[in-house]
């Protein structure tokens, strides 16, 4: 319960961790395709077959120009990519990426690149590695962070395009898409009046489409007090209400991120008793 709390329930002074092996080998694929539907497409697949890769990493075009520009890894000029990685030993290696690949073949890739050693692997990743500095370079951004079903990926990727064209900032999307947890990257100029607001307003038309079609606010980044407000569209009040109540038990005086994860409207009451208190 305290994994994912945002410090609402306790302070963690101790952890015991288990050491894993590591494994015996790792090797990625780059798979390039001609649109984001088409790739969320063969990602959803892969998924439904049963391959379990250890990482599914999307990119469409802007992110691909930039990074190729910036840390110049020889990626295919595509409007979209997937870097698809498997571990285990070389037979299951071997098993996974052929699996993998005869996926693909069937969604018309226009690239299929398998890595043959250390330094062609060190290649296909060096772009995603570089993409949140490369698109820095570029552009003021916000970066957003909600989780949808891997099922859905074709339609929010196309949603988010013609969110886009409505609000008239651009996106780079990149992000991992074997667990659906999405990083599309508002740009705009900061220097602009009214730029950050109207991309603060696209990000929440985001999120909310993520929370439409059965995900949710946040897979990584939490809620924090940007996304605060919005917990209202995906829980109802009595939802909240027993969030609220868990709280109650572990921190009763309210003291630990009192302003954080739920509506102020919605915790007002709670948070007031305590300053009255005082």
């Amino acid at each position: 319960m305290i994994c994912g709390s945002e410090g609402q329930l306790g302070v963690v002074t101790e952890a015991t961790l288990r050491i894993l092996h590591k494994p015996e080998g790792a090797r990625p694929v780059l798979i390039g395709f001609y649109s984001n539907e088409v790739a969320g497409a063969c990602v959803s697949d892969i998924i439904k077959a049963g391959v379990l890769p250890v990482a599914i990493e999307f990119m469409d075009r802007p992110c691909i120009e930039a990074c190729e520009a910036f840390a110049k890894a020889g990626y295919p000029m595509c409007e979209a990519l997937l870097i698809i990685e498997v571990e285990g030993s070389e037979a299951e290696i071997a098993h996974q990426l052929s699996l993998i690949i005869e996926i693909a073949r069937t969604h018309n890739p226009v690239e299929i690149r398998e890595a043959g050693d250390a330094d062609e692997a060190a290649r296909i990743w060096l772009g995603r590695k570089s993409a949140f500095g490369a698109m820095g370079q570029i552009n003021d951004y916000m970066c957003l962070d909600g989780t949808i079903p891997v099922g859905s990926l074709p339609h929010v990727l196309r949603r988010i395009s013609e969110l886009s064209k409505q609000y008239g900032l651009d996106v780079a999307n990149v992000f991992h898409a074997g667990d659906g947890n999405m990083h599309p990257l508002i740009l705009f100029d900061a220097n602009k009046p009214g730029d950050l607001e109207l991309c603060e307003e696209f990000g929440a038309e985001v999120l909310k489409l993520c929370v439409d079609v059965g995900g949710c606010l946040t897979g990584e980044h939490g809620v924090g007090i940007e996304k605060r407000d919005l917990m209202l569209y995906q829980y109802a009040a009595e939802d909240l209400e027993a969030q609220l109540k868990v709280k109650d038990v572990f921190d009763p005086q309210w003291l630990l991120n009192p302003a954080k994860v739920f509506p102020l409207s919605v915790t007002d009451s709670r948070r007031g008793s305590v300053l009255a208190a005082e």
